[in-house]
């Protein structure tokens, strides 16, 4: 069974780009979990010495954040994690409180400022691919929303339709409920990342899912790149 596809407009459209994938069965998502919680208040006092001497314009020119500001740019927006990762060192906000599944995404995402998007496994109908928009595509985002992608942005899909873009993020469908047995992580790194950082990044995520459920196993890690 192939699970995912790597496109040949997305090679064309992106050379030195890696996308990596992690799915893990056996896994719950409690409200919050004290573990969690824990690791994430570490996570913060650590992201604060580390960059808490910086100002904007320094966390922006941080390598992983201007890999990402390149690719942005071109959509004329801001990569949002450089928002988020301003507000827990700048600001000194916590990491948003959200579903135990979703918060060990997110502070990998912001250990590490790659772009991450979780999904329900069980949702999924796959093969799942990686992409590159034309414009003619659609489909509904988290929030409800409904969405034509940018073109030349770029998206994951299963055999249903798309289910996260860069620009704007994942979609209803798939989504991670309190009920999500099976989870799906996908990382978008454009040019400038490389697969090392990004095989790093999965195994943070797993790492935090571990804490949650410890009986979780790895059902696929893999990075795919252009080269």
């Amino acid at each position: 069974l192939t699970m995912f596809i790597v496109s040949e407009s997305w090679k064309e459209a992106y050379p030195g780009a890696a996308v990596g994938i992690l799915a893990m069965g056996h896994v719950a998502n409690p409200k919050h979990h004290p573990k969690l919680n824990r690791e994430k208040e570490q996570l913060e006092n650590e992201l604060r010495s580390r960059f808490g001497s910086l100002d904007r314009a320094a966390l922006k020119a941080l390598p992983v954040i201007q890999a990402y500001n390149s690719y942005y740019k071109r959509f004329k927006k801001t990569y949002h994690v450089l928002l988020q990762l301003e507000s827990v060192v700048l600001k000194g906000k916590s990491i948003p409180r959200v579903a135990a599944l979703v918060e060990a995404m997110f502070m990998a995402e912001l250990k590490n400022q790659l772009l991450t998007a979780g999904h329900d496994l069980e949702a999924l109908k796959p093969p799942v691919r990686i992409d590159v928009a034309d414009g003619s595509e659609n489909y509904t985002r988290i929030n409800g929303q409904e969405q034509t992608p940018q073109p030349k942005d770029m998206f994951i899909a299963d055999t249903q339709g798309i289910i996260s873009t860069v620009l704007y993020g994942p979609d209803r469908r798939t989504q991670i409920t309190s009920k999500t047995e099976r989870v799906f992580f996908t990382v978008y790194a454009p040019p400038g990342i490389g697969e090392q950082g990004v095989y790093e990044h999965l195994q943070d995520i797993q790492a935090n899912v571990l804490l949650i459920a410890p009986e979780a196993e790895i059902e696929l890690m893999e990075v795919y790149s252009t080269d």
